[in-house]
């Protein structure tokens, strides 16, 4: 695929985001708490992260405030705010950025106002819409589809059946690989405590960082996690049991939403549009650069975690994902059954949870058609 040829200014821009936007240490990291609580408890020394300069009038916002993971899921933020894109379409507003490990902490922090807007999964999503009643947050876009495995030791998992009294590693407890794991084995049978994770098989909550090292010492036997992680496992020798795109039809399903906070909704729609206007331009140049877009997805991750992925790794990661403005809506039921099955939430009611409005004027300004919230949208 051809590389982009970047002008003077949009170097200065890249530059200036790889010095600030996304200099995150890892003393800024949220740690794990309950399932979409809503308590959020986020030390002021590091609750806003890293700010990026801006510069040209603001917008109504003096700041917005953006949460992501350093995760290929979430490759939208990580090359946007890195390239400089984001920042270029909120001008003089300010861009404070936290990165996350998994989302319920995530929504803590969305409901406790330290984060305006995030990149996220569906179940975290879900469970603080239902918590609120409905008042905390609204889908405003998609993001990506795909990019998560059920990937094992193959000494010891050869089936399904072989996960019986084996450990077996998710990103945090109500997280959306979470729920994807624990509604995958209820459905094989399988008995499990969703609050603890003990059952027929032991599921441990384990930050993404440290799943690699905990498979390689034989801490646990597997894990059912996002990418890079899972190709991060096949490296050291494991092998892909479920690759989750096989069980929903057409291989589509919502992996990351972009949601914000109802208030800051309210208060500053011209920011959320502006930051949803970034989206969509860095998800079509993802789209018609992926060799490029994928390398720089890679240096991002190198200035966030304080190293790159192998080549390998990456291409493999790379491979398994699909960046999407449309939030798939139609699969978003699905998932909340999964979070019903698995024990987290009772029955929920969805509807009002998308509100696509914005992002449907940034699509037909751009010549782009309408994308649908399948009938769960703001009322």
């Amino acid at each position: 695929m051809s590389h982009r040829t970047r002008s003077p200014r949009s170097t200065r821009i890249r530059r200036a985001a790889l010095a600030g936007a996304v200099a995150v240490t890892a003393a800024g990291l949220l740690s794990a708490c309950g399932y979409g609580s809503q308590a959020a408890s986020t030390s002021s020394d590091n609750s806003t992260g890293s700010t990026s300069s801006a510069s040209g009038p603001a917008l109504s916002a003096g700041t917005v405030h953006i949460g992501y993971f350093a995760n290929l899921t979430h490759a939208t933020p990580l090359i946007g705010i890195q390239d400089g894109r984001f920042q270029q379409a909120v001008g003089g507003t300010k861009i404070a950025t936290q990165i996350f490990n998994a989302g319920p902490s995530e929504i803590e922090a969305l409901n406790s106002g330290a984060i305006d807007i995030a990149w996220i999964g569906p179940s975290p999503a879900i469970n603080g819409y239902v918590k609120s009643q409905g008042s905390a947050l609204k889908i405003i876009s998609g993001a990506t589809s795909g990019g998560a495995e059920l990937v094992v030791n193959p000494a010891t998992i050869k089936s399904v059946a072989d996960l019986k009294g084996k450990k077996i590693a998710t990103p945090q407890a109500g997280n959306t690989q979470d729920v994807a794991l624990l509604n995958f084995l209820a459905g094989k049978g399988y008995k499990e405590d969703p609050k603890t994770g003990a059952g027929d098989v032991s599921v441990i909550r384990t930050d993404n960082s440290l799943t690699p090292a905990a498979y390689a010492a034989g801490q646990i036997d597997g894990a059912w996690v996002p990418e890079p992680t899972a190709s991060k496992l096949v490296s050291e020798g494991a092998k892909v049991l479920v690759d989750e795109k096989s069980l929903w039809p057409g291989g589509k399903f919502v992996s990351t939403n972009v949601i914000v906070s109802q208030t800051f909704l309210k208060a500053h729609p011209d920011v959320v549009k502006a930051v949803l206007k970034a989206s969509v331009d860095t998800n079509a140049w993802i789209t018609a650069n992926p060799a490029q877009a994928k390398q720089d997805a890679n240096a991002a991750l190198k200035t966030l975690t304080g190293k790159a992925l192998p080549a390998k790794v990456l291409d493999a990661a790379w491979s398994e994902l699909t960046v999407t403005d449309d939030p798939l809506a139609s699969s978003l039921q699905a998932e909340a059954q999964h979070a019903v099955t698995a024990g987290f939430i009772k029955q929920p009611s969805l509807t009002g949870i998308y509100d696509l409005s914005l992002l449907n004027q940034v699509l037909a300004a751009e010549g782009k058609p309408a994308v649908s919230a399948a009938g769960l949208g703001a009322q």
